[in-house]
Protein backbone atom coordinates (compact mmCIF):
# COMPACT_ATOMS: atom_id res chain seq x y z
CA UNK A 1 0.00 0.00 0.00
CA UNK A 2 1.03 3.35 -0.96
CA UNK A 3 2.29 5.61 2.26
CA UNK A 4 -0.20 7.69 0.51
CA UNK A 5 -3.19 5.30 0.76
CA UNK A 6 -1.88 3.92 4.33
CA UNK A 7 -2.15 7.40 5.68
CA UNK A 8 -5.72 8.23 4.36
CA UNK A 9 -6.90 4.41 5.62
CA UNK A 10 -5.40 6.07 9.36
CA UNK A 11 -7.90 9.08 8.64
CA UNK A 12 -10.63 7.07 8.20
CA UNK A 13 -9.78 4.63 11.40
CA UNK A 14 -9.97 7.43 13.36
CA UNK A 15 -13.35 9.00 11.74
CA UNK A 16 -14.62 5.45 12.33
CA UNK A 17 -13.29 5.63 15.98
CA UNK A 18 -15.23 8.98 16.36
CA UNK A 19 -18.02 8.20 14.97
CA UNK A 20 -18.42 4.76 16.61
CA UNK A 21 -18.87 2.52 13.62
CA UNK A 22 -17.03 -1.12 12.73
CA UNK A 23 -16.16 -0.10 8.69
CA UNK A 24 -16.70 2.12 6.24
CA UNK A 25 -18.47 1.35 2.87
CA UNK A 26 -17.19 3.59 -0.15
CA UNK A 27 -18.61 3.66 -3.53
CA UNK A 28 -18.64 6.82 -4.84
CA UNK A 29 -16.65 7.75 -7.89
CA UNK A 30 -14.74 10.71 -6.24
CA UNK A 31 -14.08 8.64 -2.73
CA UNK A 32 -12.84 5.97 -4.69
CA UNK A 33 -10.57 7.90 -6.52
CA UNK A 34 -9.24 9.84 -3.45
CA UNK A 35 -8.53 6.62 -1.37
CA UNK A 36 -6.75 4.77 -3.94
CA UNK A 37 -4.49 7.71 -5.40
CA UNK A 38 -6.27 8.04 -8.75
CA UNK A 39 -7.69 4.86 -9.26
CA UNK A 40 -11.40 4.72 -11.17
CA UNK A 41 -14.42 2.51 -10.49
CA UNK A 42 -16.41 4.52 -13.19
CA UNK A 43 -17.97 3.15 -15.37
CA UNK A 44 -21.97 4.64 -15.64
CA UNK A 45 -20.88 8.61 -15.32
CA UNK A 46 -24.33 9.31 -14.77
CA UNK A 47 -24.09 7.49 -11.42
CA UNK A 48 -22.76 9.21 -8.58
CA UNK A 49 -21.54 5.36 -7.59
CA UNK A 50 -19.01 3.39 -9.37
CA UNK A 51 -18.67 -0.28 -10.24
CA UNK A 52 -17.01 -1.85 -6.77
CA UNK A 53 -16.99 -1.00 -3.62
CA UNK A 54 -14.26 -0.16 -0.77
CA UNK A 55 -14.15 -1.37 2.63
CA UNK A 56 -12.30 0.14 5.41
CA UNK A 57 -12.78 -1.63 8.87
CA UNK A 58 -11.91 -0.26 12.41
CA UNK A 59 -8.92 -2.41 12.36
CA UNK A 60 -7.50 -0.56 9.43
CA UNK A 61 -8.26 -3.86 7.23
CA UNK A 62 -9.35 -3.29 3.48
CA UNK A 63 -11.57 -5.16 1.11
CA UNK A 64 -12.77 -4.31 -2.19
CA UNK A 65 -16.45 -5.37 -3.05
CA UNK A 66 -17.10 -6.29 -6.87
CA UNK A 67 -19.02 -8.29 -9.16
CA UNK A 68 -17.22 -10.76 -11.48
CA UNK A 69 -17.40 -8.56 -13.99
CA UNK A 70 -15.80 -5.65 -12.45
CA UNK A 71 -13.26 -7.53 -10.52
CA UNK A 72 -10.62 -8.40 -13.08
CA UNK A 73 -9.96 -5.07 -14.21
CA UNK A 74 -10.00 -3.79 -10.85
CA UNK A 75 -7.31 -5.69 -10.07
CA UNK A 76 -5.47 -5.83 -13.24
CA UNK A 77 -5.59 -1.78 -13.71
CA UNK A 78 -6.47 -0.16 -10.42
CA UNK A 79 -5.24 -1.88 -7.56
CA UNK A 80 -3.96 -4.71 -5.89
CA UNK A 81 -4.78 -7.06 -3.91
CA UNK A 82 -2.21 -6.68 -1.54
CA UNK A 83 -3.93 -3.77 -0.39
CA UNK A 84 -7.42 -4.09 -0.61
CA UNK A 85 -8.69 -8.12 -0.03
CA UNK A 86 -11.02 -8.97 -3.26
CA UNK A 87 -14.70 -10.19 -2.30
CA UNK A 88 -16.35 -11.36 -6.11
CA UNK A 89 -19.48 -12.06 -6.45
CA UNK A 90 -21.98 -12.94 -9.05
CA UNK A 91 -23.87 -9.70 -10.90
CA UNK A 92 -27.11 -11.47 -10.50
CA UNK A 93 -26.80 -11.71 -6.75
CA UNK A 94 -25.97 -7.77 -6.44
CA UNK A 95 -29.42 -7.43 -8.62
CA UNK A 96 -31.59 -9.69 -6.56
CA UNK A 97 -31.29 -7.89 -3.43
CA UNK A 98 -30.83 -4.26 -2.75
CA UNK A 99 -29.19 -4.94 0.61
CA UNK A 100 -27.10 -7.48 -0.71
CA UNK A 101 -23.54 -5.48 -0.64
CA UNK A 102 -24.51 -4.04 2.69
CA UNK A 103 -24.86 -7.39 3.87
CA UNK A 104 -21.69 -8.83 2.38
CA UNK A 105 -19.66 -5.84 3.91
CA UNK A 106 -21.61 -6.49 7.77
CA UNK A 107 -19.93 -9.86 7.25
CA UNK A 108 -16.66 -8.52 6.89
CA UNK A 109 -17.08 -6.78 10.48
CA UNK A 110 -18.76 -7.36 13.95
CA UNK A 111 -22.41 -7.07 13.00
CA UNK A 112 -22.40 -5.79 16.59
CA UNK A 113 -20.75 -2.47 15.24
CA UNK A 114 -22.16 -0.18 12.65
CA UNK A 115 -21.33 0.30 8.96
CA UNK A 116 -20.74 3.85 7.67
CA UNK A 117 -21.24 4.53 3.92
CA UNK A 118 -20.77 7.62 1.68
CA UNK A 119 -23.99 6.83 0.03
CA UNK A 120 -27.44 6.44 0.81
CA UNK A 121 -28.12 2.54 1.30
CA UNK A 122 -30.45 1.00 3.36
CA UNK A 123 -31.22 1.10 7.39
CA UNK A 124 -28.72 -0.65 8.11
CA UNK A 125 -25.86 1.86 7.35
CA UNK A 126 -25.14 5.35 8.48
CA UNK A 127 -24.49 8.37 5.76
CA UNK A 128 -21.73 10.04 6.93
CA UNK A 129 -20.11 11.63 3.53
CA UNK A 130 -19.85 15.02 5.36
CA UNK A 131 -17.55 13.83 7.52
CA UNK A 132 -15.45 11.79 5.08
CA UNK A 133 -15.60 15.07 3.12
CA UNK A 134 -13.31 16.44 5.78
CA UNK A 135 -10.72 13.70 6.04
CA UNK A 136 -9.99 14.74 1.93
CA UNK A 137 -9.58 18.28 2.08
CA UNK A 138 -6.06 18.59 3.08
CA UNK A 139 -4.11 16.96 0.19
CA UNK A 140 -1.19 15.00 0.22
CA UNK A 141 2.07 15.52 -0.89
CA UNK A 142 1.46 13.13 -3.79
CA UNK A 143 -1.45 14.82 -4.44
CA UNK A 144 -0.38 18.48 -4.72
CA UNK A 145 2.03 17.09 -7.04
CA UNK A 146 -0.78 15.36 -9.32
CA UNK A 147 -3.08 18.25 -8.97
CA UNK A 148 0.09 21.12 -9.93
CA UNK A 149 0.69 18.72 -13.13
CA UNK A 150 -3.15 18.88 -13.77
CA UNK A 151 -3.46 22.81 -12.90
CA UNK A 152 -0.48 23.11 -15.42
CA UNK A 153 -1.79 20.69 -18.04
CA UNK A 154 -5.34 22.48 -18.34
CA UNK A 155 -4.09 25.64 -18.40
CA UNK A 156 -2.22 24.99 -21.26
CA UNK A 157 -4.40 22.64 -23.59
CA UNK A 158 -7.26 25.52 -23.45
CA UNK A 159 -4.83 28.54 -24.01
CA UNK A 160 -3.55 26.67 -26.58
CA UNK A 161 -6.57 26.24 -27.97
CA UNK A 162 -8.63 28.92 -27.38
CA UNK A 163 -5.68 30.74 -29.77
CA UNK A 164 -6.94 28.20 -32.74
CA UNK A 165 -10.28 29.40 -32.91
CA UNK A 166 -12.40 30.87 -35.20
CA UNK A 167 -15.47 33.07 -35.41
CA UNK A 168 -18.26 31.25 -36.87
CA UNK A 169 -17.75 28.40 -34.69
CA UNK A 170 -20.74 26.94 -32.47
CA UNK A 171 -20.75 26.28 -28.95
CA UNK A 172 -20.89 23.04 -29.62
CA UNK A 173 -17.88 22.98 -32.25
CA UNK A 174 -16.04 24.89 -29.35
CA UNK A 175 -17.05 22.90 -26.74
CA UNK A 176 -15.99 19.34 -28.81
CA UNK A 177 -12.29 20.80 -29.44
CA UNK A 178 -12.12 21.12 -25.91
CA UNK A 179 -13.10 17.92 -25.17
CA UNK A 180 -10.50 16.43 -27.24
CA UNK A 181 -8.18 18.84 -25.81
CA UNK A 182 -8.01 17.78 -22.25
CA UNK A 183 -8.79 14.52 -23.58
CA UNK A 184 -5.02 14.65 -25.35
CA UNK A 185 -3.66 14.79 -21.93
CA UNK A 186 -5.55 12.28 -20.28
CA UNK A 187 -8.22 14.38 -18.47
CA UNK A 188 -11.97 14.58 -18.98
CA UNK A 189 -14.48 17.62 -18.87
CA UNK A 190 -16.57 17.31 -15.66
CA UNK A 191 -18.13 20.45 -17.04
CA UNK A 192 -17.85 22.12 -19.92
CA UNK A 193 -19.74 25.72 -20.70
CA UNK A 194 -19.41 28.21 -23.62
CA UNK A 195 -20.86 31.06 -24.44
CA UNK A 196 -20.72 33.23 -27.08
CA UNK A 197 -21.33 36.96 -27.54
CA UNK A 198 -24.44 38.09 -25.67
CA UNK A 199 -24.98 34.60 -23.90
CA UNK A 200 -22.15 35.54 -21.13
CA UNK A 201 -24.68 38.24 -20.12
CA UNK A 202 -27.87 35.99 -20.10
CA UNK A 203 -26.25 33.08 -18.63
CA UNK A 204 -23.91 32.38 -15.50
CA UNK A 205 -23.99 28.85 -17.07
CA UNK A 206 -24.14 28.45 -20.66
CA UNK A 207 -24.61 24.69 -22.46
CA UNK A 208 -22.92 24.85 -25.24
CA UNK A 209 -25.52 25.28 -28.20
CA UNK A 210 -25.42 25.70 -31.78
CA UNK A 211 -25.24 29.74 -31.69
CA UNK A 212 -22.16 30.92 -34.06
CA UNK A 213 -19.56 33.30 -32.01
CA UNK A 214 -18.69 36.60 -33.86
CA UNK A 215 -16.79 39.00 -31.47
CA UNK A 216 -16.60 37.36 -27.99
CA UNK A 217 -16.47 33.66 -26.66
CA UNK A 218 -15.80 32.34 -22.91
CA UNK A 219 -14.84 28.91 -22.47
CA UNK A 220 -15.53 27.17 -19.11
CA UNK A 221 -14.00 23.43 -18.23
CA UNK A 222 -13.27 21.52 -14.89
CA UNK A 223 -11.28 18.84 -15.96
CA UNK A 224 -11.23 15.88 -13.92
CA UNK A 225 -7.81 12.74 -13.86
CA UNK A 226 -6.87 10.57 -11.64
CA UNK A 227 -9.99 11.92 -9.53
CA UNK A 228 -9.05 15.45 -9.16
CA UNK A 229 -10.73 18.83 -11.05
CA UNK A 230 -9.26 21.90 -11.45
CA UNK A 231 -11.40 24.70 -12.85
CA UNK A 232 -10.78 27.61 -15.09
CA UNK A 233 -12.63 29.97 -17.17
CA UNK A 234 -10.79 31.83 -20.20
CA UNK A 235 -12.68 34.75 -22.60
CA UNK A 236 -11.31 35.52 -26.00
CA UNK A 237 -12.44 38.74 -27.99
CA UNK A 238 -11.59 39.21 -31.95
CA UNK A 239 -10.64 42.56 -32.17
CA UNK A 240 -10.75 45.79 -30.53
CA UNK A 241 -11.84 44.96 -26.74
CA UNK A 242 -14.60 47.25 -25.51
CA UNK A 243 -14.32 49.41 -22.05
CA UNK A 244 -17.28 48.02 -20.80
CA UNK A 245 -15.98 44.75 -20.92
CA UNK A 246 -12.61 45.52 -19.56
CA UNK A 247 -13.94 47.89 -16.98
CA UNK A 248 -16.32 45.20 -15.65
CA UNK A 249 -13.45 42.28 -16.17
CA UNK A 250 -11.00 44.27 -13.84
CA UNK A 251 -13.37 44.39 -10.99
CA UNK A 252 -13.60 40.81 -11.27
CA UNK A 253 -10.12 40.63 -11.24
CA UNK A 254 -10.29 42.84 -8.34
CA UNK A 255 -12.44 40.64 -6.18
CA UNK A 256 -10.43 37.74 -7.01
CA UNK A 257 -7.73 39.40 -5.73
CA UNK A 258 -9.73 39.99 -2.08
CA UNK A 259 -10.82 36.34 -2.34
CA UNK A 260 -7.32 35.21 -2.87
CA UNK A 261 -5.47 37.15 -0.46
CA UNK A 262 -8.02 36.34 2.33
CA UNK A 263 -7.97 32.45 1.52
CA UNK A 264 -5.93 31.21 4.69
CA UNK A 265 -6.25 28.81 7.10
CA UNK A 266 -8.59 29.02 9.46
CA UNK A 267 -10.99 31.63 7.45
CA UNK A 268 -14.77 30.78 7.18
CA UNK A 269 -16.96 30.29 4.07
CA UNK A 270 -18.84 33.21 5.93
CA UNK A 271 -16.08 35.32 5.99
CA UNK A 272 -15.29 35.09 2.61
CA UNK A 273 -18.32 35.52 1.56
CA UNK A 274 -18.71 38.60 3.34
CA UNK A 275 -15.62 40.03 1.56
CA UNK A 276 -17.30 39.05 -1.44
CA UNK A 277 -19.96 41.08 -1.03
CA UNK A 278 -18.48 44.09 0.34
CA UNK A 279 -15.88 43.92 -2.73
CA UNK A 280 -18.61 44.04 -5.61
CA UNK A 281 -19.79 47.00 -3.44
CA UNK A 282 -16.54 48.87 -3.91
CA UNK A 283 -16.09 47.94 -7.03
CA UNK A 284 -19.72 49.71 -8.29
CA UNK A 285 -21.38 45.86 -8.77
CA UNK A 286 -23.30 45.75 -5.40
CA UNK A 287 -24.95 42.64 -5.67
CA UNK A 288 -23.73 40.80 -7.88
CA UNK A 289 -22.78 37.38 -5.11
CA UNK A 290 -26.70 37.33 -5.29
CA UNK A 291 -26.43 36.35 -9.36
CA UNK A 292 -24.03 33.48 -8.91
CA UNK A 293 -22.19 31.82 -6.63
CA UNK A 294 -18.13 32.56 -5.91
CA UNK A 295 -17.06 29.46 -6.14
CA UNK A 296 -15.16 27.43 -3.17
CA UNK A 297 -13.12 24.47 -1.74
CA UNK A 298 -12.83 21.70 -4.52
CA UNK A 299 -10.32 18.70 -4.91
CA UNK A 300 -12.25 15.27 -5.72
CA UNK A 301 -15.34 17.25 -6.25
CA UNK A 302 -16.17 20.31 -8.47
CA UNK A 303 -17.08 22.18 -5.51
CA UNK A 304 -16.86 20.44 -1.85
CA UNK A 305 -18.22 23.41 -0.17
CA UNK A 306 -19.78 26.70 -1.29
CA UNK A 307 -19.24 30.34 0.76
CA UNK A 308 -21.91 31.45 1.63
CA UNK A 309 -23.29 33.59 4.43
CA UNK A 310 -24.22 30.64 6.73
CA UNK A 311 -21.05 28.69 5.92
CA UNK A 312 -18.95 27.31 8.82
CA UNK A 313 -16.38 25.28 7.05
CA UNK A 314 -12.58 26.73 7.72
CA UNK A 315 -9.98 26.71 5.33
CA UNK A 316 -7.68 24.09 5.73
CA UNK A 317 -3.62 24.16 4.71
CA UNK A 318 -3.29 22.12 1.51
CA UNK A 319 -6.62 22.61 0.49
CA UNK A 320 -7.34 23.16 -2.83
CA UNK A 321 -10.10 26.46 -3.87
CA UNK A 322 -11.57 27.45 -7.23
CA UNK A 323 -12.93 30.87 -6.82
CA UNK A 324 -15.23 32.47 -10.00
CA UNK A 325 -16.36 36.22 -9.40
CA UNK A 326 -18.00 37.06 -12.10
CA UNK A 327 -19.57 40.61 -13.13
CA UNK A 328 -22.32 39.80 -15.54
CA UNK A 329 -21.01 39.59 -18.75
CA UNK A 330 -17.75 38.62 -17.57
CA UNK A 331 -16.05 36.39 -15.02
CA UNK A 332 -12.30 35.08 -13.87
CA UNK A 333 -11.23 31.57 -12.80
CA UNK A 334 -8.60 30.04 -11.20
CA UNK A 335 -8.02 26.86 -9.08
CA UNK A 336 -5.38 27.38 -6.44
CA UNK A 337 -3.85 25.45 -3.30
CA UNK A 338 -3.96 27.23 -0.09
CA UNK A 339 -0.92 27.23 1.98
CA UNK A 340 0.39 28.07 4.97
CA UNK A 341 0.97 32.14 4.54
CA UNK A 342 0.03 32.15 0.87
CA UNK A 343 -2.38 30.83 -2.74
CA UNK A 344 -0.87 28.96 -5.15
CA UNK A 345 -2.32 29.46 -8.82
CA UNK A 346 -2.24 25.74 -10.28
CA UNK A 347 -3.82 26.82 -13.52
CA UNK A 348 -2.25 30.27 -14.34
CA UNK A 349 -0.69 29.85 -18.05
CA UNK A 350 2.89 31.98 -18.73
CA UNK A 351 1.80 32.92 -22.24
CA UNK A 352 -1.95 34.01 -21.14
CA UNK A 353 -2.61 38.03 -19.67
CA UNK A 354 -3.05 38.43 -16.49
CA UNK A 355 -4.58 40.80 -14.54
CA UNK A 356 -2.37 42.04 -11.15
CA UNK A 357 -3.80 43.50 -8.67
CA UNK A 358 -1.78 44.19 -4.82
CA UNK A 359 -3.79 43.64 -1.83
CA UNK A 360 -2.02 44.05 1.79
CA UNK A 361 1.54 44.84 -0.58
CA UNK A 362 1.26 41.30 -2.68
CA UNK A 363 0.21 41.04 -6.50
CA UNK A 364 -2.50 38.07 -7.07
CA UNK A 365 -2.90 37.76 -10.29
CA UNK A 366 -6.86 36.66 -12.64
CA UNK A 367 -6.71 35.85 -16.40
CA UNK A 368 -7.34 38.92 -18.58
CA UNK A 369 -8.99 39.07 -21.66
CA UNK A 370 -7.03 37.98 -24.76
CA UNK A 371 -7.78 39.37 -27.81
CA UNK A 372 -7.21 37.51 -30.98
Amino acid sequence: MTSETAAKVDRIVQLLATENLGGLLLGSQHNFSWLTAGARNGIDLSREAGAGRLLVRNDGKCFVLANRIEMPRLLSEELSENDFEPIEFAWEDEQDSPSFLVDKALDLLDRRAPLGSDLALNANTRLIEAAIARCRYQLTEPELIRFRRLGHDAGEAISALVRTLEPGQTEREVAAQVVSALAARGAHAVVMLVAADDRIKSFRHPVPTDRRWEKVLMVVVCARREGLIASLTRIVCRGTISDELRRRTIAAARVNAQLLAATRPGATGADLYKLVAQSYAEEGFPGEQLLHHQGGACGYRTRDWLAHPQSTQRVCVNQAFAWNPSVTGTKVEETCIALAASVELITATPDWPQISVEVNGRAYQSPDLLAV
